[in-house]
């Protein structure tokens, strides 16, 4: 005899309550499941990132110095070039000094490279706004339209990373009154879009 209130459930309705249970359970699982995959996958793209960071950070932690060791090599350089030629009826001690000028500039560049600053030499090359000052344009016969003429100033890269553009005189190509270079290309102009 049933108690009075209470009703009697029978067997399919059971199975189906239970089957929807199941269901939802299954679903919030499924949910849980799918927070927890991005979650990780958060998690790795952060250690990556930081990885990434800190890798950099090594890398580039010390470009305020290494531009400031640029100027320097390039200080070297230029007391090496100021020195007089070499001649028969010099001293031996200005010939010393040359030499001694010139193996410390050696061993500097050297070093230099060893930690990462590289020198990239400009002249004569298709101007690159990438690596590249443009300090003047002047015509030149020999030089196509748009390539480096001369080179103030190297420029100097960290990593691969640019430390310093070069300073460089673009040539304008031939003038009016200079017949054009051989192989230059007629009418060329300079990529000033960049």
């Amino acid at each position: 005899m049933l108690r009075e209130g209470l009703t009697q459930t029978s067997p399919e309705t059971l199975m189906a309550e239970a089957a929807q249970r199941i269901k939802a359970l299954e679903d919030e699982a499924a949910e849980y499941k799918d927070k927890w995959l991005r979650a990780e996958a958060e998690t790795q793209n952060v250690r990556n990132r930081t990885r990434r960071e800190v890798d950099d950070a090594r890398a580039y932690a010390v470009t305020k110095f290494a531009r400031d060791v640029a100027d320097a090599a390039e200080n070297l350089e230029r007391a090496l070039a100021s020195l007089p030629p070499p001649a028969d009826d010099e001293p031996e001690i200005v010939g010393k000094l040359r030499e001694g000028v010139a193996a410390i500039g050696r061993s500097f560049q050297g070093a230099l490279e060893r930690n990462g600053v590289a020198r990239v030499e400009a002249a004569g090359v298709k101007f690159d706004p990438e690596l590249h000052q443009a300090m003047a344009e002047a015509p030149s016969p020999d030089v196509p339209q748009g390539h480096v003429i001369q080179a103030w100033t190297p420029a100097w890269t960290l990593n691969g990373r640019l430390l310093k553009p070069a300073m460089v005189v673009v040539s304008k190509g031939a003038s009016a009154d200079q017949p054009a270079a051989p192989g230059a290309e007629p009418g060329a102009a300079l990529d000033t879009k960049a």
